[in-house]
């Protein structure tokens, strides 16, 4: 058989272990992650994984073997008696298969107790000591000491473990994938990091100049005066130092500027990497990552990575930069994330290697709960308790973006936030300030009744509480010929919902037929 376009193991270790290392910088335990790198497949050190390349059908275990050394070259014990060695035992013995539970077995995977405990030459497959030793260099114990200090949560001490385990597993798993897709796209000269997108302070000057060019075509009003004072407000703000936000802006003050305007200014204020804005809904998401590609001009197509299960790259136009983005997804290597607080969330708690490997490149980020009373209250407190983790420890800083903040505080909330600065430029009079509309109660209507209220308005939004409602009323509409209907739903494609707003902004901006400009949403 010939190997001569083979990659030696000891290269992959060596380069998945630099690159972990380089991953982890951010953490505090690039010394561990390196070590992770190292081991993590060194039971493919042993005769039988080697006839497996040969064509061999039996199924070997190359996880495990790492594991079990690192619990023999780690120390035992961690601060409140953590075993040191597990931080990175579970990323090893998991780098394939993912995470496994610590006690109990579950998802069709054995428990690390269990993995641990099997012996070379019996459950194990024996290591080839020479060839493994004499290949890899292994840190001393004691310079694999945890630079990262934790800052103590003493009610979630075990939490702050299990978060900078899956941490560690982001810096090796990522790495373990660079290195393989390098080698196999013959990338072997090529950088470990794809990056090569705009830096944080390119994209600052075209904000600044897309402001400058808005506040110039704008109208002196009294709305826009209160925007411009918000928005001067919260990058004043900007200098201080990182932490919990909060953006308490009433429906249109510019919550969606300002808090882009705020999150680069305090990214670049205290070397933050990138900005990450979170958002509950795909169709919010949309024209939001719209909005920014447009602010940032040329930079905005290799800028922004819009994440979520409704994108559509077509509509990015250059396909070197669709290729990017492609890449950029699997670890969010970018400037700009818009994503949804679904993929946000589940990532941060995901188990999976796939799924995992962007939570290193979470850390010294700026980022933006949109409509932050929308967090789930079903799992608010592993939600809150990841919010603080990542401020806490992981130079992030997380700014509640919304204009009805939930009560998340101490001490309107057992064991909530702490230290949450308000950005917003007194809230309370904002919300006198931008009153913009005002709420009737106008009892039960039947159909007939909605229908000519939706006729008799020169321009209306008509939002109902089922899909099928929806549907129904815009059909009788159309049967009577109504001219100027449109029907919005998630159910649309993301391509076909994006063209219909499109064709909506278009009339109200040309006051084209707003007499019979009629809009559902569902």
């Amino acid at each position: 058989m010939d190997k001569s376009d083979w990659q030696l193991l000891s290269d992959h270790l060596q380069t998945v272990a630099d690159i972990a290392w380089h991953n982890a910088r951010y953490t505090g335990c690039e010394g561990l992650a390196a070590l992770a790198g190292l081991l993590h497949d060194l039971g493919k050190y042993t005769k039988e994984f080697q006839a497996r390349l040969e064509g061999s059908s039996r199924k070997v275990d190359h996880a495990t073997a790492g594991a079990k050394i690192a619990a023999e070259i780690l120390p035992d014990k961690l601060l409140n008696g953590f075993p040191f060695f597990k931080l990175i035992a579970y990323a090893i013995a998991g780098h394939h298969a993912g995470l496994a539970n610590g006690i109990d077995e579950g998802d069709g995977r054995s428990c690390l107790k269990d993995r641990l405990s099997q012996n070379f030459g019996k459950e194990l497959c024996v290591l080839d000591e020479l060839a493994w030793k004499s290949a890899l260099q292994l840190p001393s114990r004691e310079s694999l000491t945890l630079k990262i200090k934790l800052h103590p949560d003493t009610d979630f001490h075990g939490f702050q473990y299990a978060f900078l385990i899956r941490m560690i597993f982001s810096c090796l798993v990522d790495a373990d994938f660079i290195d393989t897709d390098r080698f196999y796209k013959k990338l072997k000269n090529k950088p470990w990091l794809r990056g090569e997108y705009p830096h944080l302070n390119e994209l600052k000057i075209q904000l600044d100049d897309y402001l400058v060019r808005k506040q110039e075509g704008c109208e002196d009003t009294f709305v826009n005066q209160l925007r411009h004072e918000i928005l001067l407000n919260a990058r004043k703000k900007a200098q201080l130092s990182p932490g919990l936000f909060s953006l308490t802006v009433p429906t249109g003050g510019g919550k969606t500027l300002t808090s882009m305007a705020f999150a680069l200014d305090h990214a670049l204020a205290h070397n933050m990497r990138r900005v990450i804005y979170v958002i509950p809904f795909t169709s919010i998401i949309e024209q939001n990552a719209k909005v920014f590609r447009e602010v940032f001009g040329d930079l905005g197509e290799s800028a922004v990575l819009e994440h979520h299960s409704n994108f559509n790259d077509r509509t990015i136009t250059n396909e070197e930069t669709q290729d990017k983005l492609k890449l950029a997804m699997e670890n969010w290597d970018m400037s700009v994330i818009v994503t949804t607080a679904v993929q946000f969330f589940e990532s941060l708690f995901a188990d999976r290697p796939s799924r995992c490997r962007k939570l290193h490149n979470i850390t010294e980020s700026v980022i933006i709960l949109d409509e932050a009373q929308t967090l789930p209250l079903k799992f608010l407190r592993p939600v809150m308790a990841v919010i603080d983790e990542l401020a806490r420890n992981y130079h992030c800083s997380v700014v509640l973006c919304t204009a009805t903040q939930p009560a998340l505080c101490q001490p309107d909330f057992d064991k909530g936030f702490v230290n949450v600065r308000e950005i917003a430029p007194n809230p309370s009079k904002l919300f006198d300030d931008l009153s913009l509309v005002s709420i009737s109660h106008l009892g039960e209507l039947t159909d007939d009744e909605i229908l000519a209220r939706m006729i008799d308005n020169e321009q209306i939004l008509t939002i109902v509480n089922n899909r099928r409602h929806a549907q129904s009323l815009f059909q009788s509409l159309k049967e009577r010929q109504v001219e100027g209907i449109f029907h919005l739903t998630t159910l649309m494609c993301a391509i076909h919902r994006t063209k219909k707003l499109e064709i909506i902004r278009k009339r109200l901006k040309e006051k084209k037929n707003l007499s019979r400009c009629l809009k559902f949403i569902n």
